[in-house]
């Protein structure tokens, strides 16, 4: 008796061993599959890298890609305990949250039908039913989920499906005939979209349940927006939210070192229907292809972000969230060059930092002359390293260098620069007057014969010859104004990778002491992207801005800030701030005239720092290529409590739903503005 009650228990255990191992060994075949279907892509880049750059180029590619990784795993372990202490204290709605959600919902003036659009190809049970009740579950209940079945193999997603057509009626399927992979099964989902707007989500992953109401209030603030966008994370196999996705505002140029768009990606449905829906040809990067040419069609102020975390990437064998690098790179890149021939910009894409992408940028058929502009007061040790690095050390052709003497007295310097007038290329120019870098700089903009100025600190030493070139090949794009340099201090860590607006009180440097092949946060220490502002250490821009901002103030900020103050000004004309990691220097910093904290220059520097405060206060309270979600007391973009104000918490509602107040009320976020082109 006692072995006919123990043996269903033990054949119970040997079906569940029996069933583990079955599971296993079909994982292990679709891994197996999968990394042999990628073969074909991975040895097409590695042939392409191999053309480019040779064996060096290919043996350079994989340890980036292994440092990568490693960063990477470095910083999940790093990261995962403070993140969970962020999601716990700011990110995690109460009951009384929801209530106070619900009650906004009720109150909006505009309640646009959204449609979920969710391609399903034989996903685990699981996680299915995980993403479809995260969409379920959405407090914003004006949706309806568009899923199209691309022929799965597995027998219960028909079924799993099924059921909940006919639980929910906001649930629209369909059941391909024939498999046709992701570009084509998205289009058949979208095919069911009746909403104004269409949601992305893949069938493994799920939406933050105030995801949808989030875009509702987006829409009723800016209901001209075409294109909405959120930040993001990632769910580990055991459920747990890691990998933050902290995204600044609308940065066209990061756009096109990696897809910011992503998830959550909100598109209008008719623009989306125009254009076609997915293209095949893509696959993998679908979203990013149809992100791009949605981007060609709109104007900046039509693509929106929402600074909160409203989607959650499953990281599961085989996922794109689970890969530092993916065959899904190559379609990306492909993607990229066919919106640059559509925009009619002979750009070459590569491969950039890890699986991201670099643009090169064309030169004019006829090369502008650039002006460098270097200011200099004896240390001539430093002033000559300078000048053999532009004249010597740089491969870009034609150029002059205009030397601002600013009352050297050391007979060493003295002598190099009656040297220097023997040389046809350089120009000295004499500044009898106390040091003013503004004063200075304007000086020999106006002495000038260049269409292009690069204002060079005398600190600075070339590292490659290809940095002014790089530099000129951003800042000839007309809708570009004023391009930055990656600058390192001799300890090899970075000095300068852009500037963050309010950092510290009124601007710093972003990952400044990151060591020089260190990632930064998402690569942004590595890849083409915008700022608010870049050093005038090293700043290259064309003539005609520089002369239509009206230069340096000369009378307000003759030392510090200056270069922030330009940059501000030239955004205010609409053109975008543009940092290259390509244009590598180092900067020896202030190692001629000492730091502003010195006694006798701390009373000039305080002032400076009132006129910025009075004269910027509001664009020093948030920075569009930051983010309110990190932190404004160090350069490491590393998550603080939020500074803003979550909608649902505000008492203000629009009365009516109408263009102007949408304009002029931004419960959310801002946009950067218009660029001009």
């Amino acid at each position: 008796m006692i072995f006919q009650k123990d043996e269903p228990k033990f054949v119970h255990r040997r079906s569940a061993t029996l069933g583990r191992w079955v599971q296993l060994s079909k994982r292990l075949r679709s891994l197996v599959v999968s990394e042999v279907k990628r073969l074909p892509r991975r040895t097409s880049t590695a042939y392409g890298i191999w053309r480019e750059f040779g064996y060096v180029g290919i043996q350079e590619k994989i340890r980036e890609k292994r440092a990568a990784h490693q960063q990477r795993r470095a910083a999940i372990e790093k990261e995962e305990p403070e993140y969970r202490n962020w999601v716990g204290m700011y990110d995690t709605l109460t009951e009384a949250d929801r209530q106070a959600i619900n009650d906004r919902i009720s109150q909006l003036a505009y309640k646009p039908l959204i449609s979920v659009v969710m391609p399903v190809y034989n996903v685990d049970e699981v996680w299915l039913r995980l993403a479809i009740e995260s969409v379920r579950n959405q407090l914003y209940t004006h949706w309806e989920l568009c899923i199209a079945d691309d022929k799965s193999r597995k027998r219960y997603v028909r079924r799993l499906l099924d059921e909940y057509r006919r639980k929910d009626p906001r649930i629209k399927v369909i059941f391909r005939k024939t498999r046709g992979h992701i570009s084509v099964a998205s289009n058949s989902a979208l095919e069911l979209a009746a909403g104004e707007f269409i949601a992305l989500l893949d069938h493994d992953d799920e939406l933050a349940e105030h995801a949808l109401y989030m875009v509702a209030e987006e829409l009723n603030a800016h209901p001209k927006a075409d294109l909405i966008y959120s930040d993001e994370d990632k769910l580990n196999y055991n459920g747990q939210r890691v990998v933050p996705h902290i995204k600044p505002d609308w940065s066209p140029d990061l756009f096109y070192s990696y897809n910011v768009i992503s998830h959550l990606g909100v598109y209008r449905t008719s623009l989306v229907k125009q254009l076609g829906g997915f293209r095949q040809g893509y696959e993998g990067s679908q979203d990013y292809d149809l992100a791009l040419r949605v981007v060609e069609q709109i104007p900046d102020d039509h693509i929106r972000h929402i600074p909160y975390i409203l989607y959650h990437w499953r990281e599961v064998p085989g996922s794109v969230a689970r890969a530092v690098g993916s065959p899904a790179d190559e379609a990306a890149r492909n993607a990229l060059r066919s919106h640059f021939r559509r925009k009619g910009i002979d750009a070459r894409v590569t491969n950039g930092y890890g699986p991201f992408h670099r643009v090169i940028y064309p030169m004019p058929e006829e090369l502008p002359l650039v002006s460098v502009i270097v200011a200099t007061r004896d240390h001539a040790n430093l002033l000559r390293q300078v000048v053999e690095g532009v004249l010597d050390e740089t491969d870009y052709q034609p150029l002059e260098l205009i030397v601002v003497d600013n009352q050297s007295s050391e007979s060493a310097t003295l002598d190099y620069l009656r040297e220097l007038q023997g040389n046809a290329r350089v120009r000295i120019i004499h500044y009898d007057a106390p040091f003013n870098f503004s004063a200075i700089n304007n000086l020999a903009a106006r002495e000038a014969k260049g269409q292009i100025l690069a204002l060079v600190n005398n600190d600075i030493k070339v590292i490659s010859s290809e940095w002014l070139a790089e530099m000129i090949s951003h800042a000839v794009r007309p809708e570009i104004g004023a391009v930055g340099a990656k600058l390192y201090y001799p300890s090899e860590t970075i000095q300068h990778a852009g500037i963050i607006i309010g950092l510290g009180g009124i601007a710093g440097h972003a990952h400044r002491h990151l060591p020089r092949q260190g990632a930064g946060y998402y690569a942004r220490a590595q890849v083409l992207q915008n700022y608010s502002a870049v050093t005038g250490a090293c700043l290259v821009l064309r003539r005609n801005i520089y002369d239509e901002v009206g230069g340096l103030n000369e009378s307000d900020l003759p030392i510090a800030f200056n270069d922030l103050d330009l940059c501000l000004r030239i955004q205010q004309k609409g053109y975008r701030i543009l940092w290259t990691p390509y244009a590598e220097l180092y900067h020896l910093e202030s190692a001629s005239r000492g730091a502003d904290t010195d006694p006798d220059k701390l009373p000039r520097f305080i002032k400076e720092q009132e006129f910025m405060k009075s004269t910027w206060k509001d664009r020093l309270a948030y920075d569009p290529y930051y983010s309110r979600n990190l932190t404004l007391n160090k350069e490491d973009f590393s998550f603080d409590k939020p500074r803003r104000d979550a909608p649902w918490k505000n008492d203000k509602i629009p009365s009516s739903y109408s263009m102007t107040e949408a304009h002029n009320s931004d419960p959310i976020t801002s946009s950067v503005g218009p660029t001009k082109a």
